[in-house]
C-alpha cells in the first residue's frame, strides 16, 4: 500500500524537472542579456564623458562688418504745415448779400464769381455817372464852338479880346468837369463791380461765413469766406540755437563738412503716424532772429502737395541734412553701450576675442547711430548675442564665433518658416500613433 501511495507522487514529480531545469536557463540568459545592456551603456557613458568633460564651443553672435564713409547727418524737427496763400474775402460793397455762387470746400480759381450782393443802388449811381457825362460833353462842345467864332473875330477887332478869353476860359473848365464826370462814372462802374464778389487768388474756399439776406458793409469789411492755396504748401519748423551753433563750430573745426548736392537744401516730411511723405520739399529760409522765449530759431520749407493730402495747421516731423561727417559709420543702436563712462562697442578681434572699443557717437538716424570716431575698416561689431556670452571674471578673455546679423527684418521669414516644416513631422508621426 506504501508502494502505491508513493508512487503516483514519484511519477508527479518527475515531469516537473524539465520545467523547472528550462526556467533557470530563462532566468540565467535574461540575467546575461541585462548585464551586457549594463555594459554597453557604461561603456558610451564613458565614452561620452571626456566629450563632455571638455570646454563648451564659443557662442554664436550677430556681427556687422565697419565700411567707413560719407553719411549726412539728417535732423529731425518738429513742424507745423501753413498754407502758401491765404486770403479773406471780404465785403467792398454795402447791400443785402442775395446769392452765394460756390460750393463750399471746393477748389475755385482767381476771378470767379463767389458772392452776389445787392447792386441797385451802384447801378443807378452808375448811370447817374454816365449822365454827368454826357452834359459835361455837351458844355465842352457849346464852349469850343463858341471860341472858334470868336477867333478870327478877335483878330479883326470886332470883339474885345476880354470876350475871348472869358469863352476861352468857358472851355477849359468845360473840359475840367468833362474829366471830373468821366471820373465819377470810373467810379460808380467800380463800387458796381464790387457788389459781384469774385475771388483774389486761386485754391480752396472753407465754408460761407454769411449766409444769403446778411446785410454786409464795406465800412466794417465784413468778412465772407476764406481761400486758401494749399499746392505747394509751407512747413515752419524750429530748431534750438545752441545746435545751430555747434553744428557750425563742428563744420569750422573740419570735423564735419557742409551738405552739397541736390539733397543740401532738400527736406524731407514724416507725417503725425510716422508715415513718410512721399514727395521732398526744398528749404526756403532760416530765419535770422532767435526766439528771446524759447531760444529757437525758425526754418521755412515749400513742400508740393498734388494729392491735397496736407492740410494747414497739421504738425509733421521735418527730416533736414545740414552737413555730412566723413569716414562715419552707421551701427544699429543696440550695438552700442552707453553709460557715465561713454559710448562703447564690443569687437571682435582676428582671434575671436571680445575687446570693448570706446567711440564717439553723433546724431541717431532712425534706429541707427551715426559713428564719428573710434572705428575703423573691416571691424566687426557686435550687434547680437550679448546673452549667449559665459560669465566669468572682469577681465578673462571671451571668445566668440563671428556670424553675419541679420536685421529682424529679414529673419522674420526664416523665423515663420521653420514652425511649418517642423509641423510636417510632428503630424505624420501623430497619424502613425494613431494607426
Amino acid at each position: 500500500m506504501s508502494a502505491l501511495r508513493d508512487a503516483p507522487s514519484d511519477s508527479s514529480s518527475s515531469p516537473l524537472s524539465p520545467r523547472m531545469t528550462r526556467s533557470a536557463v530563462s532566468c540565467a540568459a535574461a540575467v546575461l542579456a541585462s548585464a551586457l545592456l549594463l555594459a554597453a551603456c557604461g561603456a558610451k557613458n564613458d565614452a561620452a564623458a571626456p566629450a563632455g568633460g571638455g570646454a563648451p564651443p564659443p557662442p554664436e553672435v550677430g556681427v556687422v562688418t565697419v565700411t567707413p564713409g560719407s553719411i549726412g547727418l539728417v535732423n529731425e524737427l518738429p513742424g507745423r504745415l501753413e498754407a502758401s496763400r491765404v486770403a479773406q474775402v471780404r465785403a467792398r460793397s454795402t447791400g443785402i448779400l442775395q446769392k452765394r455762387l460756390f460750393t463750399e470746400g471746393s477748389d475755385v480759381k482767381a476771378g470767379q464769381a463767389l458772392f452776389q450782393i445787392d447792386d441797385a443802388p451802384y447801378r443807378a449811381a452808375m448811370e447817374s455817372a454816365q449822365a454827368s457825362v454826357a452834359q459835361a460833353e455837351a458844355t465842352v462842345a457849346q464852349t469850343s464852338d463858341l471860341v472858334k467864332r470868336y477867333k478870327p473875330l478877335v483878330e479883326l477887332n470886332a470883339i474885345s479880346r476880354l470876350d475871348y478869353d472869358n469863352a476861352v476860359t468857358a472851355q477849359k473848365t468845360a473840359q475840367a468837369n468833362l474829366a471830373a464826370a468821366k471820373a465819377g462814372a470810373t467810379t460808380a462802374r467800380i463800387n458796381l463791380g464790387f457788389a459781384a464778389v469774385t475771388a483774389p487768388i486761386s485754391g480752396r474756399i472753407g465754408r460761407a461765413l454769411v449766409t444769403e439776406g446778411a446785410l454786409v458793409s464795406q465800412t466794417e469789411s465784413t468778412q465772407l469766406a476764406v481761400i486758401q492755396q494749399i499746392d505747394p504748401m509751407y512747413v515752419n519748423f524750429t530748431q534750438s540755437a545752441s545746435d545751430t551753433m555747434r553744428l557750425r563750430q563742428a563744420m569750422d573745426s573740419g570735423l564735419l563738412k557742409r551738405a552739397s548736392g541736390a539733397d543740401a537744401a532738400s527736406v524731407s516730411i514724416v507725417l503725425e503716424d510716422g508715415t513718410p511723405y512721399p514727395s521732398k520739399g526744398r528749404l526756403l529760409f532760416t530765419d535770422l532772429t532767435v526766439d528771446a522765449t524759447s531760444g529757437q530759431v525758425t526754418l521755412r520749407a515749400e513742400v508740393p502737395n498734388p494729392q491735397k493730402r496736407l492740410l494747414p495747421g497739421l504738425f509733421v516731423r521735418v527730416r533736414l541734412e545740414q552737413a555730412q561727417a566723413g569716414g562715419a559709420v552707421l551701427l544699429p543702436q543696440q550695438a552700442v553701450t552707453r553709460s557715465s563712462q561713454g559710448d562703447t562697442v564690443m569687437v571682435v578681434g582676428a582671434d575671436n576675442h571680445l575687446t570693448p572699443r570706446p567711440v564717439k557717437l553723433g546724431p541717431s538716424q532712425g534706429n541707427q547711430w551715426v559713428v564719428l570716431e573710434g572705428l575703423k575698416a573691416d571691424d566687426k561689431v557686435m550687434v547680437d548675442g550679448f546673452q549667449k556670452l559665459p560669465r566669468g571674471k572682469p577681465g578673462d578673455p571671451i571668445v566668440v564665433k563671428p556670424v553675419p546679423w541679420q536685421p529682424l527684418s529679414t529673419a522674420k521669414a526664416p523665423a515663420a518658416a521653420a514652425p511649418a516644416s517642423a509641423a510636417a513631422p510632428a503630424a505624420s508621426a501623430a497619424s502613425a500613433a494613431k494607426q
